[in-house]
């Protein structure tokens, strides 16, 4: 009996811990997975997938949101800044910054009524 405790006992600790580590890495995954680079303009606009970088826009991501998107950029000045967008909606353009990780990610954007953008994030397809 008191073998199955400890055993239990141990086993919870495990989870707690796992857990933690999990949320942290997720909470840090942009900055981990997505800030390997500097906004480059021209490296972003020209980047294409291949074999050995399949993530081709990913290491910039990151740098982009936290520098260069600034909450009530309009849309027009954002689509100059990164070129012509992968998809777009009425207030939702998005930037495939191709496979990431184990899937494909974006650079997704959203903009309010008068095209100013509301905020970005890197999304999970």
């Amino acid at each position: 009996m008191k073998t199955i405790k400890i055993v239990c006992l141990v086993f919870s600790v495990v989870a707690v811990l796992i857990t933690i580590v999990f949320f942290c890495w997720w909470a840090m995954k942009d900055r981990i997975v997505f800030g390997g680079e500097s906004f480059n303009q021209i490296r972003w606009i020209t980047a294409t997938a291949t074999p050995e970088e399949p993530c081709y826009r990913g290491a910039m991501a990151y740098d982009l949101q936290q520098h260069f998107l600034v909450k009530g950029m309009p849309r027009q000045t954002a689509t100059v800044l990164l070129g012509r967008p992968t998809w777009e909606d009425f207030a939702e353009i998005e930037y495939d910054l191709g496979h990431c990780l184990w899937d494909v990610h974006g650079l997704r954007l959203y903009f309010d009524a008068q095209d100013k953008l509301v905020h970005s994030r890197i999304v999970q397809h």
